[in-house]
């Protein structure tokens, strides 16, 4: 009887549909705030990652930022998963500020997170596989203690366990 190999995936990433769910909900809210009627401000999104906020000024931006901020936690998206830009000057005297967001582990940040699995003495094999991390060992046992291990972690990204086999 051969030993089988057991594996999943260590990923960060945002549910597309949920970021796309937050920002209409802002959009909505941005719409009939009392506010921000009559100005120029606006939540541009191309349906994809790529999230723009425009303002009259430097005070509706942050009111903005607030109102985005509070959709994404209400639909679950973490908080490290995205980061402000820099507000600057656009055109028809506004100001633009883009929302970075955070998809997949960076080699730099996924090194030391194998380190930590290996240094905690579990049978596991963890091997970076471009954004991702394939955790694999013949005990599914060990997978369970690594998840839980990773999950005690704190880490400055969000993790996500998928393609558990």
């Amino acid at each position: 009887m051969a030993a089988s190999e057991f594996s999943f995936d260590i990923v960060s990433r945002i549910d597309g549909m949920e970021l796309k769910n937050a920002i209409d909900q802002a959009d909505r809210e941005l719409s009939n705030r009392y506010d921000f009627k009559g100005g120029k401000s606006e939540i541009v999104f191309d349906g994809k990652f790529d999230v723009v906020l425009v303002a009259d000024d430097e005070f509706k931006m942050d009111q903005l930022k607030d109102i985005v901020f509070s959709k994404l936690l209400k639909r679950g998206i973490d908080s490290r998963q995205f980061s402000w830009g820099k507000v600057e000057e656009a055109g028809n005297l506004t100001v633009r500020c883009k929302m970075e967001l955070k998809q997949g582990i960076a080699q730099d940040k996924a090194k030391p997170l194998i380190k930590q699995i290996r240094d905690k003495g579990l049978k596991v094999n963890a091997q970076i596989q471009g954004e991702e991390i394939r955790v694999s060992s013949k005990s599914k046992d060990d997978l369970q203690k690594t998840m839980q291990f990773v999950k005690s972690l704190d880490l400055d990204y969000p993790v996500d366990f998928v393609n558990y086999r």
